[in-house]
């Protein structure tokens, strides 16, 4: 699959997961999603914060920041639930929660074995 498929693919893909977390009673917004290269550095570089594999760069991750309640929902148990639809979703879907360090409002597409 091409990055430009993938890329395709992650924007189907977040607008299930956008109409699962309404149908489920979360609101949320928009966290990071594509990290410019002038800031970020191109792949493989470390600049600004975030992993220098990010799959922000590729345009393949998106955090999303839920609300319930009108409480925010910081904890990475907070995104359990979403993270394991998001996983369902397709085989190439990683979780944040999943990571070492956890990052539990990152829903990404993995792109040569990074997440």
């Amino acid at each position: 699959m091409t990055l430009s498929e993938k890329q395709q693919l992650h924007t189907r893909l977040q607008a299930k997961l956008d109409a699962w977390l309404w149908e489920n009673g979360y609101e949320f917004t928009d966290g990071d999603a594509f990290r410019d290269p002038r800031l970020h550095g191109k792949p493989g570089v470390q600049a600004g914060y975030g992993h220098k594999w990010s799959c922000h760069k590729y345009r393949l991750a998106r955090d999303r920041n839920l609300f319930r309640g009108g409480k925010y929902l910081s904890s990475t148990e907070d995104h359990r639930a979403a993270g394991a639809y998001w996983k369902s979703l397709h085989p190439l879907c990683r979780w944040g929660g999943d990571f070492p360090v956890p990052d539990g409002n990152h829903y990404s597409l993995e792109h040569e074995g990074k997440r």
